[in-house]
């Protein structure tokens, strides 16, 4: 038996305390989970059971969302963030990895924020979610992953615009996003020897050179590097050919140059299932695949499917790291 795993509330104004009542409802007892937030901001009528911390798996009630409570200044109010709880979303992340870091839960599981009302509420000045964690954990690099049934996912750079791209894609980055997706895929998946994918940045990998020397100077020579050391690595490889479904038998993950080249096969093949995994800290963390749904909030329509597949593939690797 896992510990729990502890659900932060996320941006209050948006789905994420609907959809939690929704997993709930969904899992059962399957997936052993606590959400951490304000009850007030859970949607009308919810059934929910306040518990405290520190606690037993079997503690935590399965008829009802288990609440830690977490006071927030202000009301809830679908679709309009309001600044005034703002540093209290931020304080919801902070106690779900002292949690996990004190073994009261398996793994951080966290609901989508909003990050310009986090900013202009509360100061907060990291680019999202992963930033913030690394920093709690005391991490540099940390590598962002995303999962369905059917695929894995790792861009090597996430969200800087395009024509960065070819600037930040250095070989010592290449080759730690490298290690770090090796390493998880066999601690947190239970894969001996992961088979990796790697794509080219340009067109049909660079063709030789002819359109862009990227693949030959920077990838390429990486990729060498690692399988020399027992890394069992495939590439660069013309991305167009590497997610249809033939493809994608012949490996365990894939790793993309850039965000939309990793992001648009995963979202094509599996849009309301897939999962942010965020690999390298010390704890597990996983993510919906969506953000926070202001047009919906309120509603009661959205769909929890991606916080379920987030909160199971959270239970899977936590089972995988015991």
């Amino acid at each position: 038996m896992i510990a729990p795993i502890a659900l932060t509330c996320g941006e209050p104004a948006g789905i994420g305390p609907e959809i939690a009542v929704k997993a709930r409802r969904a899992l059962g007892a399957r997936v052993p989970f606590f959400w951490i937030g304000d009850p007030a901001h859970l949607p009308e009528g919810s059934l929910w059971q306040g518990i405290s911390a520190p606690f037993e798996a079997a503690d935590v009630p399965t008829a009802a969302l288990p609440v830690l409570f977490h006071r927030f200044p202000d009301p809830q109010a679908p679709g309009v963030p309001t600044p005034g709880n703002a540093a209290e979303v931020v304080a919801v992340i902070a106690r779900a990895v002292s949690l996990v870091q004190s073994g009261a839960a398996s793994a951080v599981c966290t609901a989508p924020i909003h990050k310009k009302a986090l900013k202009d509420g509360a100061g907060f000045a990291f680019p999202g979610h992963t930033e913030y964690l690394a920093s709690l954990a005391g991490v540099g690099q940390v590598v962002m992953m995303l999962a369905c049934p059917g695929l894995r996912v790792v861009p090597a750079t996430i969200h800087i615009p395009l024509s960065d791209v070819p600037k930040q894609l250095t070989q010592p980055l290449l080759e730690e996003v490298l290690r770090i997706t090796h390493a998880a895929l066999g601690r947190d998946f239970g894969l001996d020897r992961p088979r990796i994918w790697v794509t080219g940045l340009n067109p049909h990998a660079g063709e030789g050179g002819a359109m862009g020397r990227e693949d030959l100077d920077v990838i390429a020579p990486v990729l060498e590097r690692l399988r020399a050391e027992g890394l069992d690595l495939t590439g660069p490889l013309p991305a167009d050919t590497m997610f249809h479904a033939g493809a994608r038998a012949r490996y365990d993950c894939a790793v993309a140059m850039y965000h939309d080249q990793a992001l648009i096969p995963i979202k094509t093949i599996d849009f309301a299932g897939g999962v942010n995994v965020t690999l390298g800290l010390p704890f597990i963390r996983t993510s919906p695949d969506h953000g926070t749904a202001f047009d919906i909030a309120g509603r009661g329509v959205a769909d929890p499917s991606s916080l379920v597949a987030a909160l199971e593939m959270a239970a899977t690797m936590a089972r995988a790291r015991r």
